[in-house]
């Protein structure tokens, strides 16, 4: 399957959309009416917004909104995140008002950049490490590992292959992402709603904390300031790094529709690097706005390690400051490869 195909959704159909929802249950004598085909617009566009009125009240004032921002009854959607969007009318008529709401969808404006990638080195890797998370931290390459009954943290020699400290997670657990900030390892797990931090040196367990409103635990990486956490959908969660609390999200979009399925995460010069389950690709995401500006499609590398029936998909993306290149390995594949991307 090309590049192409594999990331960028069918485009979404097109039609004149309205409605009048209140947001308290009640149905409202008025509804929104938007001039973006199917409620979506991409972000630069203005949005033409009105209200249907069909009892003929008297309106004295209309107030709109996105989520909780006011905005004019032409929007410009621009510095705005993408994906679902709640707006709402708040309609002033004969010394009362009354609410309507409806849904709108805020595409990127560009289509993904192709990126290629050249093979710099192979390095040795776990024929039996089904790869979650995959982290440098000083020149170290530390990697999570899944599968119930065989779920790992571990710290490893990235050039021998050379296992320099392990630790086993109970066998009711499912292992996930990584990340490391502050001397601490946050490890997820899959469905057990809880992850673990660990002392970067010692791997001593010393705490735990429990998922917000993410759907289920997959991957993690972070900016210095803020974890992310991806969960099996098209959302990415903000975590405070002291309490882990899950404080925000961004929604992944392309110019054509939301990418679900995100899952190990790497912060790369500014960027979110996703994989995505059950694809041997990479998205580079904006994650200010969830904007995917690249994809790198890394599906070839799966024919250079040793075939055997356990193989599984590319999983595990790491960037090493010393060298600033980037690593990525599959599910029990047995090699590390170091790569350099670039544009097509």
């Amino acid at each position: 399957m090309s590049t192409t195909k594999l990331f960028i959704i069918t485009a979404l159909s097109l039609s004149l959309w309205s409605c009048g929802d209140n947001p308290n249950g009640k149905k409202s004598s008025f509804s929104i009416t938007t001039d973006a085909k199917n409620n979506t617009i991409a972000l630069g566009q203005t949005l033409k917004l009105s209200i249907e009125n069909p009892k003929n009240k008297t309106i004295s004032g209309i107030t709109y909104k996105i989520d909780s921002k006011e905005i004019a009854a032409d929007f410009n959607v621009k510095d705005v995140r993408l994906g679902e969007h709640t707006l709402t009318a708040t309609v002033t008529y004969e010394n009362t008002s009354e609410e309507a709401s409806t849904k709108l969808t805020i595409l990127n404006n560009a289509a993904p950049k192709i990126y290629s990638y050249k093979i710099l080195n192979e390095y040795p890797h776990d024929i039996t490490s089904y790869t979650q998370g995959l982290e440098f931290n000083d020149g170290i390459l530390y990697e999570s590992t899944g599968q119930y009954g065989k779920s790992k943290l571990r710290k490893v020699d990235y050039k021998t292959g050379e296992v320099l400290k392990n630790i086993n997670l109970g066998s009711q657990y499912f292992g996930e992402g990584l990340t490391i900030l502050n001397n601490n390892i946050y490890q997820l797990t899959w469905k057990e709603n809880i992850g673990f931090i660990h002392n970067v040196d010692t791997f001593e367990k010393t705490g735990s904390f429990n998922y917000g409103k993410s759907k289920e635990g997959w991957g993690l990486c972070n900016d210095g300031k803020v974890i992310y956490k991806s969960d099996g959908t098209n959302n990415i969660w903000k975590l405070n790094p002291t309490t882990l609390a899950e404080e925000d999200y961004i929604q992944v979009y392309t110019n054509t529709g939301k990418i679900d399925s995100l899952n190990e995460l790497e912060y790369i010069d500014g960027k979110i690097y996703a994989n995505i389950y059950q694809r041997n690709g990479v998205l580079i995401i904006n994650p200010e706005n969830g904007a995917v500006e690249g994809v790198i499609d890394f599906s070839p590398l799966q024919k250079l390690v040793t075939q055997h029936p356990s193989l599984d998909v590319l999983n595990g993306i790491a960037y090493n400051p010393e060298t600033k290149t980037i690593f990525v390995t599959g599910k029990d594949w047995d090699k590390l490869f170091e790569v350099e991307v670039f544009v097509k």
